[in-house]
């Protein structure tokens, strides 16, 4: 365990001793907002693009506290990272005790500007909590360069890691504040890795595979295979919005997008249109209803090809005009 410790904390640039494994980012976030000393008033600010398993731990936390969770409106079209921080910053109150962003959020794909974003709230002292659920593998994760005081990232998405791997990043000057969600033998460890990892009889093989999904990265020259699906994602981003006629929900650059991308639809039926898209093309992809609009949401990793793009594309110029509504 401390040798996969070790490879992921080179891997993301931190001390491993900075660093636990969790079965997912959701367990992660829940060990960070459970254990902060929230208030009565205190606020939690985050935005109407997180993933909704999280809004309702920080309601949870927040029922049981008396403080606030805060969800500042994002709208689309997005224009500019700078924009993007200005806006979210004029949400910042004086009882802003906690800012919540993904660094890629889960509905829109979009990448946020979380370095800016944790470098301005340590000037206020605020604490971070960063949602990197989609990041590791699929985009750079430096956590130096970040600055958060927690980010808790999933391996089992975009670095191919197996199902139940990811990973809470805690920054030393506030790991005391974090208490396990299981007490068990390692609780009497003087160090914050050790009392959350020894927690009694567990599958460890997925954090023990960690080191050799990072080495299967370097071995196949991972840049490469990331700028490669860019290129096929942003074609394919273009193609949807060509077919579609409906305007792209963020620039066209990797600043705000990589591998990922969500484009909007035409108003369908979501739930029929994504039993169609597998049982008729074989194609498994989300659809998401977000601010009573329909989305798809594309993911390319470096198995797929311009083939299942254009089988994507032909299902959905065949079933659009089918179930448009």
């Amino acid at each position: 365990m401390d040798e996969a410790r070790a490879a992921l904390g080179e891997y993301v640039n931190a001390s491993a001793n900075d660093l636990i494994f969790v079965p997912n980012a959701t367990a992660g976030i829940n060990i960070v907002a459970r254990s902060l000393d929230l208030k009565a008033g205190d606020e939690i600010l985050s935005n109407d693009h997180e993933y909704g398993a999280l809004d309702f731990t920080w309601g949870f936390v927040c029922s049981k506290t008396g403080a606030k969770y805060v969800q500042h409106s994002i709208p689309l079209p997005v224009t500019s990272h700078e924009d993007f921080v200005e806006s979210l910053w004029e949400k910042v109150t004086p009882r802003t005790r906690v800012i919540y962003m993904s660094h890629v959020f889960s509905p829109t794909a979009l990448i946020t500007p979380v370095a800016e974003i944790c470098r301005r709230a340590r000037e206020s002292g605020i604490w971070t909590v960063i949602d990197g659920a989609h990041a590791p593998g699929h985009i750079p994760v430096d956590l130096q360069a970040i600055g958060p005081d927690f980010y808790s990232g999933n391996c089992h998405k975009w670095m191919s890691a197996p199902k139940g791997t990811a990973f809470l990043y805690a920054n030393p000057d506030f790991q005391n504040l974090l208490a396990p969600l299981i007490v068990s033998w390692g609780f009497d460890d003087p160090t914050w890795a050790g009392r959350n990892l020894w927690q009694g009889t567990r599958e460890v093989s997925a954090f023990l595979s960690v080191p050799a999904a990072i080495n299967f990265m370097h071995e196949h020259d991972w840049d490469s295979v990331r700028r490669e699906c860019h290129a096929l994602a942003k074609a394919t981003r273009q193609r949807i919005i060509d077919l579609t006629g409906l305007p792209a929900i963020a620039p066209d650059d990797a600043g705000w997008f990589n591998q990922m991308f969500t484009a909007r639809l035409p108003k369908v039926d979501e739930e029929v249109l994504k039993a169609r898209l597998y049982d008729e093309y074989l194609v498994e992809v989300p659809l998401v209803k977000r601010f009573e609009e329909n989305f798809i949401r594309v993911s390319i990793q470096g198995y797929n090809t311009r083939e299942d793009v254009d089988r994507l594309l032909n299902a959905l110029s065949k079933l659009l005009p089918q179930l448009a509504q």
